[in-house]
């Protein structure tokens, strides 16, 4: 990776919060101008040498590139004309303020996950001002067109300046409720990289590493905030089995065929300590905080066998009435199925199939089939498994589906 290259992916939120907060709120122009001082750095940079200060660099040269646009609006709007008349001398200092600079990302984080914008284009949006993705990186990890994204990014800003979105940060009273908005844009991030769902990898780790160092930045921005370390719990301990969740060859190993040797011991610390933070606030774990000591439960235990699940049970009784959804009772069923066996899973199962709760979800006859095959119902467990492939979009999940569906058929030939 070049200087260029790693200072923009470790500083663009920064760069251009502070870039939309001199442009008065104009994200679209804040971009635009920090993409230009990009272009021109990847012009004189090799030529002359990285800058000693870099991101002073690129932010001098894109506030200069502000300046030249504000003149040309100068004539038809009054607001740029008064930026205009700024002075030109080449100074960044009000700019790269490090007292604002941090509400710059902040703000930045809030806008770009505004409830005004689609749930895919407030991922786009994120991605691309925040986490400084190309929209080349976010179609690739998406398995969607460039030209989709381009279009989802264009809308977003659109619809933000037609909303007329403040550029700041949320004042307390709305913090808490905005700041979920966030949470669940991060969370699609990161469950969208461990889990795709569709293509014909498994993971896409690096948008789901992405999504930790985002929620990263977020707890910087906000320590006292125990959900935000949730996440980080969750993602970290979530991410520790990566390592042991695909064969040499891309194929899926299931969690009780995964080598635990092979877990991310680091991120797994990283985990627990993030949850410890959460829980530090004295307030009760929410839901990314339970989903973590859930996932916790996990990273602990020395085997399936020894994996205390009348614990991880009691852990989805509470995440479902705290945040509660079909996944969250299917989740605790296979729990349940652990902990008291099939009989008594196949019932809650089953009440979800009767209510369809999860209607063109493969997870569904996917669960269902094993419990199925664990009560020795083989024809049934079968056609539940089959179901479960045609409607997977993962090409490595579906290849364990239908290679459980063939041993169920080598079994009855027998």
């Amino acid at each position: 990776m070049t200087t260029l290259e790693a200072v923009w992916r470790i500083e663009s939120a920064r760069i251009v919060g502070a870039l939309t907060r001199y442009t008065g709120g104009d994200l679209d122009l804040a971009e635009d101008v920090a993409q230009e001082a990009v272009a021109e750095a990847l012009v004189s940079w090799p030529r002359d040498g990285a800058p000693a200060n870099p991101v002073g660099w690129l932010l001098n040269t894109a506030r200069r590139r502000a300046i030249d646009s504000f003149r040309r609006r100068a004539a038809r709007d009054e607001k740029y004309a008064l930026l205009a008349q700024e002075d030109t001398d080449g100074g960044d200092g009000h700019l790269w303020d490090p007292d604002r600079i941090d509400d710059d990302v902040l703000a930045l984080m809030f806008v770009a996950c505004h409830p005004v914008l689609s749930a895919e284009a407030r991922v786009a949006l994120t991605l691309r001002t925040v986490g400084g993705l190309s929209t080349e990186e976010i179609a690739r990890a998406f398995l969607v067109p460039v030209p989709t994204i381009q279009a989802r990014i264009t809308r977003a800003k659109k619809t933000i300046a037609a909303a007329q979105v403040p550029f700041e940060v949320p004042p307390p009273s709305d913090r808490k409720q905005r700041l979920g908005g966030v949470l669940s844009v991060l969370y699609v991030i990161f469950t969208e990289g461990s889990t795709a769902t569709a293509g014909d990898s498994l993971l896409r780790a690096d948008l789901a590493y992405e999504a930790v160092r985002l929620a990263r930045t977020l707890a910087a921005l906000l320590p006292g905030e125990p959900e935000v370390f949730g996440l980080i719990a969750l993602c970290e301990l979530t991410a520790s089995r990566f390592p042991a969740r695909t064969a040499p060859d891309g194929s899926a190993v299931l969690l009780e065929d995964q080598d635990r040797r092979r877990w991310d011991r680091s991120a797994i610390r990283r985990g627990l300590a993030a949850l410890d933070q959460a829980a530090a606030a004295g307030r009760g774990l929410g839901p990314y905080g339970l989903q973590a000591a859930i996932a916790a439960g996990h990273a602990t235990a020395g085997s399936v066998a020894e994996t205390d699940w009348d614990r991880i049970v009691l852990l989805y009784e509470a995440l479902g009435r705290v945040a509660p959804s079909p996944v969250v009772e299917l989740n605790r069923a296979v729990a349940v199925a652990m902990a008291s066996g099939p009989a008594a899973a196949l019932l809650l199962v089953d009440e979800l199939v009767a209510r369809d709760r999860l209607p063109g979800s493969y997870l569904l006859p996917s669960v269902r089939g094993e419990l199925l095959k664990r009560l020795g119902r083989t024809t049934e467990a079968r056609a539940e498994l089959e179901l479960a492939a045609r409607l997977c979009g993962n090409a490595r999940e579906r290849a364990v589906l239908i290679r459980k569906a063939a041993d169920l058929s080598a079994l009855q030939d027998e």
